[in-house]
């Protein structure tokens, strides 16, 4: 196996796509995550934990009702179980990546818009990137 090995903060900042996975291994997955002005991921709660790391933009990290202002830098860790959202609240679009662990999403899945990825049913098939 040779896993992922990249510019990840250039990756992120260069992604214009509300989520793009880049890359599933068995227990672990990442994507890059561009949020636009005032847009955000959407409340969830998942049965996994989850991290945050934005890499440019502002805006606010919400778990369990506790708001918390985020911007370049700044490091989230969700827990399972724990209902949370990421909100660009700022004028320029909010770009981070996340690591689920174990996978959440089917690999090298690409949601160019919140609507793509609200209207795409998809989950995790068991599928790694290798």
């Amino acid at each position: 196996m040779k896993g992922f090995v990249q510019d990840i903060e250039n990756l992120a900042t260069h992604n214009d796509d509300f989520r793009r996975v880049l890359y599933t291994a068995t227990n672990c997955q990442l994507v890059l995550m561009a949020l636009k002005p005032q847009e955000q991921i959407g409340a969830e709660v998942h049965k996994l934990d989850q991290f945050f790391r934005v890499e440019a933009g502002s805006g606010e990290a919400v778990i369990d009702g506790l708001r918390t202002p985020i911007s370049a830098g700044f490091a989230v860790l969700v827990p399972a179980g724990a209902r949370h959202n990421i909100v660009n609240t700022g004028t320029k679009p909010l770009k981070l990546y996340t690591l689920y662990a174990p996978p959440n999403h089917r690999d090298g899945v690409v949601h160019r818009l919140r609507a793509d990825a609200e209207a795409d049913p998809e989950h995790f098939d068991g599928k790694t990137s290798e």
